[in-house]
């Protein structure tokens, strides 16, 4: 297509206008001394010509014997496309080609859109009209070209009367099929300037109504036809310019509550729903292309009140918008540019949640719509479908509503490691080979997120929940693999549903990560090989760890402290344990155990580096630990190492922790779970009636025990012994305790410990992908653990199967066990107690038959979740063998 056929086909209907682009458009032809009212009028008549020729080749006259060729109502005509259809438009304006009357029977708002055109454009041309004419106007209705409330209870009124609603029917198919005539719609009403109230003063305050009337409708036709196009009409007014200036970022000129009291009117009327669906289906093409070529926000910001009026309708998750009008309808609002997504969001964070919820379940529907009648697979990917791409970036901008709407936190920031993480050794030649590293910074950032100044893990409490964004019908054929590729690649072509992790599950996020570190691991090992065929260096591509099980902490630490000062890069190797003495060979299971004695170790209260609350079984730093920042360190790196490697931990922390691992600090709210009862204490302060500092005559110096019970006084204010607590400063007192309890009073450690798992983590999509209670998910498993769930997805080797003797007694007896057995068998036979992300019914277990009956206890190999279980002649024997197996299981390679 040439540049003047796209500047043509960028003008598509009910926005189509000529333009010298376009070629030799017959208003350019007279001289240039043309009356100016003649020229408009010519404009119009050509611009209402073209919009007929476009509307004949898309919908046809109606007549099912037509004969035009050029029609498609004809029979054999060649369907075409939108933008195919406004450049043949434009060719049969040019040379005068048979236009099709409307046949009786053909029904839609275009039609009656077309057919109004030109008589209100007369109607309006003259100055004076006498009553009677203007009686008449108002009777069909041709003179409106926007709506306002109370012309549509004006119109609705009159229909009621006549008990006829085609002409309501006909006024919102013109209104709202036509970009232009929406946004002018329902505008707010404005307080008059100081220059308009003393303009006003001076005309003649006794001027007929109807010259009035007719002056108005005079300047609109005016205001509509210029020679621009439909966004630069709207832009370049000053009226328009003014009401962005005076606007909000958060606000629009738009009445939403009319809108609204509008909608609840007339959508209880089938015909006059019917109206507003085929007017969706006319816009929607037409604002994408005023969007994507034509820059209309930028020229006037007013254009947004479009999607602001159609996302008022409460019936676009109805079934018969979902098949055409709700689909391009997002496409469309999925070009909106950066700058107009970032004010709808602060817009709709005013809704309430159920309002939120309304627009959330609308595109959520339609997703799950899409995605249950197409068979998504690996040849057909579910990130083509435009229609389900368009609704997940359009429910993007209703998240960060949600996000912006809710509880906000943007204050209490954790600050940025003053040592930035040492760079790898061998990034030199990474770069020589081609393959310098990407995110060096760190995972990247949504542009929406940092338009709106915010970040999910700011918001405490969200209008709606966050499990309620996601969609497991698209979770269940998204292609991860194919998706993550995307996600890398970054290009324009392919979209990549990791950019919107808000509607992808914990067990499909954590996919996605499971990639990216695989990836990485084989990178890092790729660059290993060439690197030590170029330096002569032993070649070393795993994290090798060769422990002792009786000094596992001592062996451990002092390796990876040593691997962090002269290589971190080497951290993203994949990890592979040994313990000395011991025949286990690392394809999974060994890392496993590795990871949990550390773990225990590392917290056993003895040790003295994390205190135990007995009451809520969670662990919190010590502050008064003689450890130093190294050890510290060193566990950030053992937790960040599991993440990366893909094994769960017993890890037992207070949320807060997994929050200032993603960059908050601690609050008040925090110690609820964090200390329960130095919570209520505080809460109990804050909502006491009384005079606090006569009744409890607390200052601002408070006390802690060390670990050898010693008290240890602390000032919150300088001189806070001689600060007291009173009504007026209570809440001061309450902010800056929990900040010395949770950040002040373990900053060195807690810093140390975030700087080691960062060295792991630096580089992934961990902070970009999950949220906090995600990112404990992940550590720690799920608590939950249903091994009904289990059973349902455990297969069978070696000639077992489901309905074997032994099977049906090794379910029975399992199901018995109490919740300590249950967890070591799942130690038994996975290497870890704790379920993976999604429950054990994502843990793909394997029970094989390992020979006939026999003395000998069930096996396992914890690499690949196989229990080896020997068919027992009873069940009793079977359960005696297999509780001594899991009673007393450890080690490898020890039978």
């Amino acid at each position: 297509m040439n540049s003047d056929e796209k500047e043509d086909c960028e003008c598509a209907p009910p926005q189509a206008e000529t333009s010298p682009a376009g070629g030799p458009d017959r208003e350019y032809e007279e001289p240039e001394i043309e009356n100016p009212e003649a020229s408009r009028m010519k404009r119009a008549a050509a611009k209402h010509l073209i919009e007929r020729y476009y509307h004949q080749l898309t919908e046809g006259c109606g007549n099912e014997s037509c004969s035009n060729s050029w029609c498609a109502s004809s029979v054999g005509f060649n369907r075409m496309d939108n933008n195919a259809a406004a450049v043949k438009a434009l060719e049969l304006y040019k040379v005068n080609a048979k236009l099709c009357d409307p046949h009786p029977s053909k029904k839609g708002t275009a039609s009656a859109y077309l057919e109004s055109n030109a008589h209100s454009n007369s109607a309006c041309s003259n100055r004076k009209l006498n009553h009677k004419d203007v009686n008449s106007v108002r009777d069909n209705f041709k003179d409106v070209n926007y709506l306002t409330e109370e012309k549509v209870y004006e119109i609705l009124e009159i229909c009621g009367e006549k008990e006829d609603y085609s002409p309501l029917i006909r006024v919102i198919g013109r209104v709202f099929s036509s970009a232009e005539g929406l946004v002018q719609s329902f505008r707010k009403s404005k307080p008059h300037t100081k220059e308009e109230l003393k303009s006003l003063q001076g005309k003649d305050e006794d001027k007929d109504e109807d010259e009035k009337e007719a002056a108005a409708c005079s300047a609109t036709a005016m205001e509509e036809d210029s020679p621009t196009s439909s966004s630069s009409r709207l832009g370049e007014g000053s009226s328009g310019e003014n009401d962005v200036q005076k606007l909000a970022p958060d606000e629009v000129s738009v009445d939403i509550e009319a809108v609204r009291r509008v909608y609840e009117r007339l959508l209880s009327n089938e015909k006059i729903e019917a109206a507003f669906l085929n007017a969706l289906v006319y816009l929607s093409p037409n604002v994408e292309c005023d969007l994507t070529y034509h820059n209309v926000y930028s020229r006037d910001p007013n254009y947004l009140n479009l999607f602001v009026i159609v996302m008022e309708n409460s019936n676009l998750h109805s079934p018969e918008y979902l098949e055409i009008a709700l689909p391009q309808f997002c496409k469309a609002m999925s070009k909106l540019p950066l700058a107009a997504q970032a004010k709808l969001a602060r817009l709709w964070a005013h809704y309430s949640a159920e309002q939120i919820r309304r627009m959330v379940e609308t595109f959520q529907q339609l997703i799950t719509y899409k995605v249950i009648s197409n068979e998504f697979n690996s040849r057909n990917l579910v990130n083509d479908d435009d229609a389900v791409v368009a609704a997940t970036k359009c429910l993007k901008i209703i998240y960060y509503a949600n996000v912006l709407g809710g509880d906000l936190d943007v204050e209490h920031n954790e600050e940025e490691d003053e040592e930035p993480i040492p760079e790898s050794s061998e990034l030199t030649l990474q770069e020589l080979l081609g393959e310098e590293r990407r995110n060096k910074k760190g995972p990247r950032v949504d542009p929406l997120e940092t338009e709106l100044g915010i970040r999910t893990n700011d918001c405490r409490r969200p209008l709606v929940p966050f499990e309620e964004f996601v969609n497991e019908p698209l979770n269940e054929v998204l292609e991860m693999d194919k998706d993550y590729t995307f996600f890398k690649v970054e290009t324009e072509n392919k979209f990549s549903f990791m950019t919107c992790p808000f509607i992808l599950n914990a067990v499909t996020k954590n996919l996605g990560l499971y990639y990216d570190n695989r990836i990485r691991m084989y990178s890092e090992r790729r660059i290993t090989v060439l690197y030590s065929l170029v330096q002569g260096q032993q070649l070393n591509p795993y994290l090798r760890l060769k422990v002792r099980r009786d000094h596992i902490i001592d062996d451990a630490l002092v390796r990876l402290e040593m691997i962090a000062m002269e290589n971190p890069a080497d951290l993203k190797k994949q990890l592979y344990v040994e313990f000395e003495g011991e025949q286990g060979v690392d394809e999974g299971g060994v890392s496993k155990e590795f990871f949990q004695l550390v773990v225990e170790e590392i917290f056993n209260p003895d040790i003295g580096m994390f205190t135990y609350d007995e009451g809520t079984k969670l662990f919190w730093f010590n502050p008064s630990s003689f450890e130093n920042e190294g050890q510290y360190t060193l566990i950030g790196i053992v937790l960040g190492l599991a993440i990366y490697n893909n094994c769960i931990l017993d890890v037992h922390f207070p949320m807060v922790v997994y929050r200032k691992l993603m960059g908050k600090k601690g609050t008040f709210r925090d110690l609820a779970d964090a200390n329960p009862v130095l919570y209520q204490s505080l809460k109990e302060l804050l909502e006491y009636e009384g005079n606090v500092e006569d009744d409890m005559m607390i200052t601002f110096q408070i006390s802690q025990t060390d670990l050898f019970g010693n008290p240890l006084m602390y000032d919150l204010r300088e001189n806070g012994d001689k600060i007291p607590v009173t009504n007026e400063n209570r809440k001061e007192f309450v902010a800056q305790y929990a900040d010395y309890m949770l950040n002040k009073s373990v900053e060195k450690q807690f810093k140390a410990f975030r700087r080691g798992f960062h060295m792991v983590t630096n580089e992934s999509p961990l902070k970009y992908l999950f949220r906090p209670e995600e990112i404990e998910l992940l550590i720690c498993g799920s608590r939950n653990l249903d091994f009904l769930a289990l059973e349902e997805t455990t297969e069978y080797d070696g000639g077992y199967n489901r309905d074997s003797r032994i099977i049906k007694e090794f379910w029975e007896t399992l199901h018995s066990f109490g919740e300590e057995q249950k967890r070591l068998f799942l130690q038994f036979t996975t290497g870890t107690d704790r379920a993976p992300v999604g429950g054990l019914g994502k843990l793909k277990m394997i029970i094989a038959k390992n020979g006939p009956d026999t003395d000998r206890l069930p096996t396992s190999h914890t690499c690949f979740n196989v229990l080896l279980l020997p068919e027992y002649s009873s069940k009793e024997k079977l359960r005696e063998r297999l509780l001594k197996a899991i009673t007393y299981a450890k080690g490898f390679g020890m039978l």
